[in-house]
């Protein structure tokens, strides 16, 4: 199957070739036929399976109308949990429109308002924001949403996750109640559906891959080590395996900056990347990272959906995360579009719960391994495959 046989035009489909597409993919495939029929679309789809062309290129294909935009109105909205996904999807959006004659804008916090405003002044015909700045423009009356056609809620549920649910049902009563409404996600929670039942109205539902957790591609394993020698023992992985790149998930802020430290003692450079830093430092580091000249990079959960690189070998969680689901979007940042790549789990006596949650959702035990100079002393027992979080138990 071609792109061209989804209904793209010829510029679009031009684009797509000078980005080197072969052929779309499977939710491609099923959500972009959707999309421009007009209706409402609820798609779930694994990180790394082109959830972004799938709303992008149809959503440019109805946009590409003729139809000017007026001054301070858009015509076409892409709501994001972070900065880094939104400047992702407005750059995706900037390659694919190549051809066309279409206008758009990421806008984000934790930047000056003032070029963003301004951009704002001649409309712009796709918006791609975070929910809080774009309120703050609204507020400011920077921005109308009298002429918006269509609204796009991208990674949904790690809005949810985020606490953006008020901001999203503010911004929705803002918006005309005809419109066209897309929400893609790499889970549909309970939260996710709720928020789908309350916002789009007789929706198509596309799932691709839902039931898979265990990702393409994707090697997964883990080494169970006393808390006191994680630090240790990623050392020993890095230097005794050679990795060349790691992205390394840890829960805060503090424990990123305390790990770059103890690397940096071992000889060995990294960065950290989290909320704390500054737009512009963020922005460098994830350059440098996707350049090759960063080679181990420390990133708090925050960033995980920030964080878009086309062939990241590696992923890492010295800390395990709270929620399974987390789990399945970190570890997504790997083998994606047909790569291979590895997922490596640093797992202590007191992740127990969250690895019994996390192997409960895959359906089956991440295989262990064991490094010669790490004995375990508060020893990891075997995960219950039926775990039931404590606050979903039946009382």
């Amino acid at each position: 199957m071609s792109f061209s046989t989804l209904g793209l035009s010829e510029p679009i489909v031009n684009a797509i070739k000078d980005l080197a597409y072969r052929e779309p993919t499977l939710i491609q495939q099923q959500a972009i036929p959707v999309v421009l029929s007009g209706k409402n679309l609820i798609a779930a789809a694994q990180t790394g399976t082109g959830k972004t062309a799938s709303f992008v290129l149809p959503l440019l294909e109805l946009l590409n109308n003729g139809n000017t935009v007026r001054a301070k109105r858009i015509r076409a909205l892409i709501l994001t949990p972070t900065r880094e996904l939104a400047q992702q999807v407005e750059q995706s959006i900037t390659q694919y429109a190549k051809y066309l004659n279409l206008s758009s804008l990421a806008m984000y916090g934790g930047v000056d308002a003032g070029a963003q405003k301004q951009a704002l002044i001649w409309g712009v015909d796709i918006l791609v924001a975070t929910p809080g700045r774009l309120l703050d423009m609204a507020h400011q009356r920077a921005l109308h949403f009298d002429e918006l056609k269509m609204l796009v809620l991208d990674e949904a549920d790690r809005m949810l996750d985020m606490g953006f649910i008020e901001d999203i049902n503010k911004i929705i009563e803002r918006l005309p109640t005809q419109r066209q409404n897309l929400l893609f996600s790499a889970t549909i929670s309970e939260q996710v559906r709720a928020l789908a039942k309350r916002t789009i109205d007789k929706a198509i539902e596309i799932t691709v891959g839902q039931n898979n957790a265990s990702v393409p591609n994707i090697t997964q394993w883990l080494v169970t080590v006393d808390k006191d020698k994680k630090s240790a023992l990623l050392c020993h992985l890095i230097q005794q395996q050679q990795w060349q790149q790691a992205l390394i998930f840890i829960e805060t802020k503090h424990g990123a900056a305390k790990l770059v430290s103890q690397l940096a003692k071992r000889g060995i450079n990294a960065e950290s990347i989290h909320g704390g830093r500054t737009q512009a430092v963020r922005e460098q580091i994830l350059a440098d990272f996707k350049a090759g000249d960063i080679k181990i990079l420390i990133a708090t959960g925050i960033a995980a959906r920030g964080i878009d690189i086309g062939e990241l070998t590696r992923v890492v969680n010295y800390d395990l995360p709270a929620q399974a689901d987390e789990y399945i979007h970190r570890i997504g940042r790997t083998g994606r579009a047909g790569a291979s790549g590895e997922a490596i789990s640093l797992v202590s006596k007191d992740n127990f719960r969250e690895l019994c949650a996390i192997e409960s959702r895959l359906g089956y035990l991440i295989e262990r391994k064991e490094f010669e100079g790490f004995p375990v002393k508060k020893v990891v027992p075997i995960s219950i495959l039926n775990y039931v979080p404590k606050h979903k138990r039946s009382t």
